[in-house]
């Protein structure tokens, strides 16, 4: 183990040189991962690392350590907070107590006092982790997480294998409060190609679980189990928009289990149902959402109602290698394609099928293919009709390939235009919206009615960087124009551009640009 991983936070760079050369972190069980200036600085590093330990000072520029401390609480709540100031007052110390900080200690920092401190974080952080990943208490809890009866008929439900009558039965007989009005399939997807390879497989599994029963379903209610190597959520929502609420957490969710279990996991959303006999559609729904981490990553939340609105709900024979074949079309290349039509097709006279069942198997995925246009509202649905289920393999290809590459280039060249229009979206609105100081993220997503998960994920992926760093950048590039165009006060200009703190606004320039505002100007008059 490499150390639990430490973030110092004090505007005085002195201090934290100091912290650094006189304790044997590394003797300790600790890593320095890094420092801040300030509570903002050291916000995002949080947001993006999650250390397992924040040792801040309190009189700190823009953001003080305990307004910072609040905050990750409120939203990493398993962080340790150690406060150290050069302020004996009885307020601070109160106040340190009240967000639970693990110590309050004065300047300068006593070494050894400092190391019991670290010493007790180290024992509880131990404690902690073995509580989640004691072997022997995994296997305990596994064996006594599986109650047979619900699990099978839970497993039934996915399988679309029950009629109204036996939901209904199996609801009272298995005191299961299943009520609605919605139902919704997510499939926790652990990647093990990228898993911690000495962990067991099965253990991992099971850390997963318990941590997903232990926040999601605390929060969302609903029920669990493991069902094709998968872990799946069954979930009741009131209404539908909910759903964007429930992406962006359980986006947060999965960041979690990588910190926490060292596991990454995709968590693929399926389809709101109003009929538990639906419940199949949505699990559909959801392992279409999971195979979609190629194009947008993994250790993240996919709504497949974002990306694919169209609810497959009908394959029902040779799932698989149908769903390979609408894989391929939705984010396969030419020669992707082109090798899993042919390896479908080749199955068949490998395996002795009867004439009869290939030729019928050839219908339903023509007629699964020809309803990708109309959900994507294509006209080219008609262009599958005419093919021909010539007994001849190579000929069923030459007449069916050229459809499906078209209808492949189709789909992705909309999937691209609507990341792209969304992004084009959010440019025209901090163009617009730039100089208001308290615009986030939500806000964007709440004006372009998507979820934060699915928004962070294809912004990124399209402009290679966060919203955040997107606006930051926007507001320098305005800061610049309007120092060399106007005669304006820096502090004119911050308020321009919607910072409510000059100090901070000449902060985050110079970190840009290398100077502050008036020198920037200064330099390029003399130019």
């Amino acid at each position: 183990m490499e150390g639990y991983s430490v973030l110092l936070v004090d505007d005085e760079e002195e201090v934290i040189s100091i912290i650094q050369k006189k304790m044997d972190w590394e003797g300790m069980g600790f890593r320095v991962m890094g420092y801040a200036h300030n509570g903002l600085e050291a916000l995002e590093m949080a947001e993006e690392q999650q250390p397992d330990v924040v040792m801040t000072d309190i009189k700190m520029p823009y953001m003080d350590g305990l307004e910072l401390s609040h905050r990750l609480k409120e939203r990493y709540p398993q962080i340790k907070i150690v406060i150290f100031s050069g302020f004996d007052e009885f307020e601070y110390a109160k106040e340190a107590i009240r967000i639970e900080a693990e110590e309050y200690l004065l300047k300068p920092v006593d070494p050894a006092e400092l190391q019991k401190v670290f010493g007790k974080i180290r024992e509880t952080l131990d404690r902690e982790l073995d509580e989640k990943r004691n072997t022997a208490r995994l296997q305990e809890y596994y064996l006594e997480s599986l109650p047979m009866l619900q699990e099978s008929f839970y497993t039934s439900l996915i399988e679309g294998r029950l009629s109204a009558e036996q939901i209904a039965k199996g609801l009272t007989s298995y005191q299961i409060p299943l009520k609605g009005p919605y139902y919704l399939v997510t499939i926790l997807h652990l990647s093990a190609s990228e898993a911690d390879t000495t962990a067991d497989p099965m253990l991992l599994s099971v850390a997963v679980k318990r941590l997903a029963e232990e926040q999601i379903l605390v929060r969302w209610g609903g029920r669990t189990l493991n069902y094709l190597g998968d872990i799946v959520i069954l979930t009741e929502l009131e209404n539908v928009d909910q759903m964007k609420v429930y992406t962006d957490y359980l986006d947060e969710f999965c960041r979690q289990a990588k910190h926490i279990c060292n596991a990454r996991v995709t968590a693929g959303i399926g389809y709101p149902k109003q009929s538990l006999s639906e419940l199949r559609a949505s699990w559909q729904g959801a392992r279409s959402a999971v195979s979609y981490r190629a194009i947008y990553g993994n250790t993240r939340a996919i709504n497949i109602t974002e990306i694919d609105p169209g609810d497959h709900a009908d394959e029902v024979w040779e799932e698989k290698a149908i769903q390979g074949i609408i894989k391929q079309l939705r984010m396969g290349s030419e020669d992707e394609l082109k090798r899993e039509l042919t390896g479908c097709l080749q199955h068949f006279p490998e395996h002795g099928t009867s004439l009869d069942k290939y030729q019928i198997f050839l219908m339903e995925l023509i007629a699964e293919l020809s309803r990708i246009p109309q959900a994507n509202r294509s006209d080219m649905g008609q262009l599958f009709g005419r093919i021909q289920l010539s007994e001849s393999q190579e000929e069923l290809l030459q007449e069916l390939f050229p459809v499906c590459e078209q209808l492949r280039e189709e789909i992705q060249g909309e999937r691209q235009n609507s990341v792209r229009s969304l992004v084009d979206r959010v440019k025209s609105y901090v163009a617009e919206h730039y100089s208001d100081g308290t615009i986030t993220i939500e806000q964007v997503c709440r004006e372009l009615a998507v979820s934060a998960a699915y928004f962070s994920a294809v912004f990124k992926k399209e402009t290679g960087q966060t919203f955040g760093n997107f606006l930051t950048d926007y507001r320098m590039e305005k800061a610049v124009e309007l120092l060399l165009t106007t005669e304006q006060k820096t502090y004119q200009i911050a308020e321009e551009l919607g910072y409510t703190d000059p100090n901070y606004f000449s902060y985050v320039f110079k970190k840009k640009y290398g100077s502050s505002p008036a020198r920037y100007r200064k330099g390029k008059e003399k130019q």
